[in-house]
């Protein structure tokens, strides 16, 4: 049951990063550059992505059908929460003010948006992944407010450049409250099946892209000067001890079973890359994000498909 489950699970996020080595391998042979990579990571996320919420949320998502819609921006809280405590649990074994909060800022926040929307497009089939799509857009609704205020203060805690509140509101966090708005007073009756067919095709263009984005940040990551004992402790925190509690936690309380492969999916991906973007916007020294980052997408590669095999293993011997 375990290895036909790897199986299944280790082609799904094969297939993901498959997608992730060719923007890795774009960058790293020059044919996409720096303002490339950049240009298509703004298109992904100020266009495709917002669309793409957009589109499914006014199609899908009706108050009725998803009474405990709330439930997912206090789940993003929650789950941050359970981040955060176990990055401090270990920070006593890491060195330095600069480096214990960059190891917790890893810890605490993962790559929320485009590998679950990946994994949910991979695993799942198409009535299935559309639920599991507005579960990580509700998500991201309280996880995007949460890595730019709490994550940047972590990052810049002593840092001169202010905080700036309209990063709160990118555009993924805008299209979430305009379309849930359009639901709720029934505007979205009024969207003409000709409009929504094109922007629908523009929103499906948003995950092969958005892993042309994952693959070539990872490539620009810097990797010299390597602290093997803090990205060892990342990588057994983040990848191995999260993911098994989620494991815990969804078999424990017999969680609805897209529920619970979301909660686990949250507890299971890498840590986020947006970390990187914001020490590069507020010019601090990279000293554990881009390392971190790195060797726990690495490691997933091995970590999600052990952890969803043992997933769809104990689900349904249950």
């Amino acid at each position: 049951m375990f290895l036909e489950a790897f199986k299944v699970t280790g082609s799904a996020v094969g297939q993901i990063f498959l997608l992730a080595a060719i923007g890795y391998f774009l960058v790293k042979k020059e044919l996409l550059g720096h303002d490339g990579l950049d240009a298509i990571s703004r298109l992904v996320m100020e266009v495709t992505l917002p669309i793409m919420i957009f589109v499914q949320l006014i199609r899908d998502f009706r108050f009725g059908l998803y009474p405990d819609w709330w439930i997912f921006p206090l789940l993003s809280i929650a789950i941050t929460v359970i981040g955060l405590a176990a990055g401090a649990l270990f920070l006593w074994l890491v060195k330095g003010r600069q480096h214990k909060l960059q190891f917790l800022s890893l810890v605490t926040f993962q790559n929320s948006g485009y590998l679950p929307l990946g994994l949910a497009a991979a695993l799942l089939p198409k009535d299935k992944a559309d639920v599991m799509f507005i579960y990580i857009f509700l998500f991201l609704f309280g996880f995007n407010l949460l890595i730019f205020s709490l994550g940047t203060f972590m990052l810049t805690s002593s840092g001169a450049k202010k905080f700036e509140w309209q990063d709160l509101f990118s555009p993924p966090v805008v299209a979430v409250i305009f379309s849930l708005t359009c639901v709720y007073f029934g505007l979205n009756r009024f969207i003409p099946a000709g409009v929504l067919k094109p922007l629908d095709m523009a929103g499906t263009c948003t995950l092969p892209l958005a892993m042309f984005v994952v693959g070539g940040n990872l490539a620009q990551l810097k990797l010299s000067h390597i602290d093997i004992k803090a990205v060892g402790l990342l990588v057994l925190v983040k990848m191995i001890l999260m993911p098994l509690l989620g494991l815990w936690l969804v078999v424990k309380f017999k969680i609805a079973s897209l529920l619970g492969l979301f909660i686990l999916i949250q507890l299971a991906v890498p840590a986020a890359t947006t970390l990187s973007v914001i020490i590069r916007h507020y010019k601090k020294e990279d000293l554990l994000i881009s390392r971190g980052i790195f060797f726990s997408h690495i490691a997933s590669l091995v970590t999600i498909p052990v952890f969803l095999s043992l997933y769809f293993t104990l689900v349904m011997i249950q």
